[in-house]
């Protein structure tokens, strides 16, 4: 994954309104303004966060005459638990070795 994608996804994910929005689009596409009712701010501020989790690629909108349509792609999110995979594997390796090396040690 390119870093960028990656701080673009992580960023979207750093916040529990954004969360919250993909967790409901999981669900099926679903309009903005359905979307947005649950939560108690403006439809600009949703708006706001929408457009964030548009950037990271975290979201497809359609037109249907004036209606905006949301759904989910989770192409970023597997990407980036490919990543934070990756990552654990290599530190699990590392603090094994570690550990060994300890245990050497005490030998």
């Amino acid at each position: 994954m390119i870093a960028a994608a990656l701080d673009n996804t992580m960023l979207a994910l750093a916040d529990p309104t954004r969360r919250a929005i993909l967790q409901r689009l999981a669900s099926g596409e679903t309009r903005v303004t359905d979307l947005a009712a649950p939560f108690a701010m403006s439809l600009n501020a949703v708006s706001k966060h929408i457009r964030i989790l548009e950037r990271a690629h975290l979201v497809r909108r359609r037109r249907a005459g004036r209606e905006h349509l949301l759904s989910l792609d989770p192409k970023p999110l597997d990407e980036a638990a490919a990543w934070i995979e990756q990552q654990r594997q290599f530190w699990t390796a590392r603090l094994d070795a570690l550990e060994r090396a300890l245990a050497e040690n005490d030998d």
